[in-house]
């Protein structure tokens, strides 16, 4: 279980995206044990252990859906009465009915890195900007293109070139441009550039038209410019420098909450089969057990099914 904690972190300061199983109910003769834990990526992959080979290709399944909503659930695995009636959208019930006959209950816990905020700009407003982003949890860094570090002793992350490429930024991200006319245009490219989620500009309307049209002249798709939140904030009225920062957030943190945004988690798609006999799901990439039948492959969890299936097959077909 250390381990797998330890696994745990290290995806968590590499800001990759995983969920957290963990055990947190069992009956026997199940090989599960309340507390085991276990970590899924978005590639499928498992680390640690949480039971026997019939649960895991669920359990990554799940485990999968969990990072593209971003919504933790409770796995049953197992008849149905040794349940109850709860349910409900945070409960996804599997009725698991291979040899082992036990019964297991797994958390899925989504651990999705928080979003990314860059600020392209030199100015008071920037830098508010960061800092409230930072206050949010949000990986904040603020662009001074030709800049110092000793310029911004109140922001923690401050990056003096104008390669957004370093930062990989994604669909779940957020970038601002707001260097107050000293290189919009040439900012603003850099933002198009990625596949940020977000990218507001602050101008004014005309300013915002006049860099855009620059934009489109330099070649452009309008589809591109389509993208860009100008000017770049909720609508509160002629503001002060540093209020702006507090208008961008607003519209940022509403985008975020009304699911403008994806969770940004490119998951793998698995390709899976269900075992004709107890009808668990199987990774066909992975699957030890299989029996050819008519010219058809079939797919076993464990060497019991397949067994049932060779020794009738016409009974489980179709």
């Amino acid at each position: 279980m250390h381990d797998t904690l330890g696994l745990a972190a290290l995806l968590a300061a590499e800001r990759t995206p995983f969920v957290l199983a963990t055990v947190v109910w069992r009956r026997g003769p199940s090989s599960g044990r309340e507390g085991a834990k276990a970590v899924i990526t978005a590639d499928g992959e498992m680390g640690g252990w949480l039971g026997g080979a019939c649960a895991e290709p669920t359990v990554v399944k799940q485990a999968l859906q969990a990072l593209v909503d971003s919504q933790p659930r409770i796995l049953q695995l197992g008849p149905s009465e040794d349940f109850g009636a709860r349910r409900g959208n945070e409960v996804v019930s599997v009725p698991m009915a291979c040899e082992s006959e036990g019964a297991m209950e797994v958390y899925l816990e989504p651990v999705v890195p928080p979003p990314q905020l860059v600020v392209i700009g030199r100015s008071p407003g920037a830098e508010a900007l960061v800092r409230m982003g930072e206050i949010l949890g949000w990986h904040s860094v603020l662009v001074d293109d030709g800049g110092t570090h000793g310029a911004h002793r109140e922001v923690t992350n401050v990056m003096t070139t104008l390669d957004l490429e370093q930062l990989d930024i994604g669909e779940r991200d957020f970038v601002v441009v707001a260097t107050q006319g000293h290189y919009d245009e040439k900012a603003l490219e850099a933002a198009l550039s990625t596949t940020a989620g977000y990218i507001g500009l602050v101008a004014s309307r005309k300013r915002a038209a006049a860099i855009l049209e620059f934009l489109r002249e330099a070649g452009v798709e309008d589809e591109g410019l389509a993208r860009v939140h100008a000017p770049a904030g909720l609508d509160l009225g002629s503001l002060p420098n540093q209020e702006i920062a507090v208008a961008v957030l607003a519209e940022m943190v509403a985008l975020q909450a009304t699911g403008g945004l994806t969770t940004g988690v490119v998951v793998a798609q698995l390709e899976e089969a269900n075992d004709p006999v107890c009808e668990m799901i199987v990774n066909t990439e992975t699957a030890r057990w299989t029996f050819e039948h008519e010219g058809e492959t079939y797919y076993f969890c464990a060497p019991g099914c397949r067994k049932a299936f060779e020794s009738d097959p016409a009974s489980f077909v179709g």
